[in-house]
């Protein structure tokens, strides 16, 4: 197994179809103790989710754009634990106003917003866990290809680039302590997340008829089984990588049109 003995913590699950969910699923199966987190009236929902994986890992309280939430998660975690071995950083919220298309519209407090959760929190989380990862360990984010423009993705997707440059530095930053920093760029997954998104249906239809080794959208399985050879010491030798989990459909261009 190649997480066992580690700990890990698993941020946004919200419910079983939650790539999250199964990172954590796996990373069990794998070996590792783990623990997620959540807050708010997402909370409840994310225990009912933690009540199917076996064992059933604690939810422990976390608003990433909270300070005060960050330095309670290190004591908590710290007397639990004593040390972190990885996380998983799957947290991403834009308001309604900067998705859908109309990216000129979106008002400057939304796209802060967007920034602030999706990407800035990654830093909050890495300081955070950073004194408890002394002995080295793996950050492990969420992406969604940002190096082109999606239909109606809009300030997530530069959310997204904000965050690709995030684990950049956090890289540079923190491998000198043995942390190594890693994104993984999915293809469209259906979750709660996404559901809310415009447009996803046709990223949905897309995938599948382009990408080199097909795509399904409903099987996260793919993308956890990436983040456990992460967070394992096979990817020791890894950091600062986006690695494309997407069935290979940000190798090709578009598709020929049908004959």
């Amino acid at each position: 197994m190649i997480l066992a003995g580690k700990r890990i913590l698993v941020t946004g699950v919200v419910n079983r179809q939650s790539i999250a969910f199964s990172i954590a699923e796996r990373a069990q199966q794998e070996g590792a103790e783990v623990l997620l987190t959540s807050f708010g009236r997402i909370k409840r929902m994310t225990e009912r989710a933690a009540a199917r994986l076996d064992p059933v890992p604690e939810v422990l309280e976390l608003d990433a754009n909270s300070d005060e939430n960050l330095a309670a998660l290190r004591e908590e975690l710290a007397g639990r634990w004593g040390k972190v071995d990885g996380a998983v950083h799957a947290i991403a919220f834009a308001p309604a106003d900067a998705l859908g298309g109309d990216f000129l519209a979106t008002p400057r407090a939304s796209a802060t917003t967007a920034f602030e959760t999706s990407a800035y929190s990654f830093k909050g989380l890495a300081e955070s866990l950073s004194p408890l990862m002394a002995d080295g360990g793996s950050l492990v984010g969420l992406d969604f290809d940002a190096t082109v423009a999606w239909p109606s993705y809009d300030w997530m997707g530069v959310s997204k680039a904000a965050l690709e440059s995030v684990s950049r530095y956090l890289a540079r930053d923190m491998g000198a302590d043995g942390v190594r920093v890693n994104l993984i760029a999915a293809g469209p997954v259906r979750t709660a997340a996404a559901s809310g998104i415009d447009g996803f249906d046709d990223l949905c239809a897309l995938w599948p008829a382009q990408a080199p080794l097909g795509w399904d959208a409903d099987d996260p399985t793919p993308v956890a089984d990436a983040a456990l050879f992460l967070l394992s010491d096979l990817a020791r030798g890894t950091t600062g990588e986006i690695l494309h989990v997407d069935g290979g459909l940000h190798a090709v261009g578009a598709a020929p049109p049908p004959a």
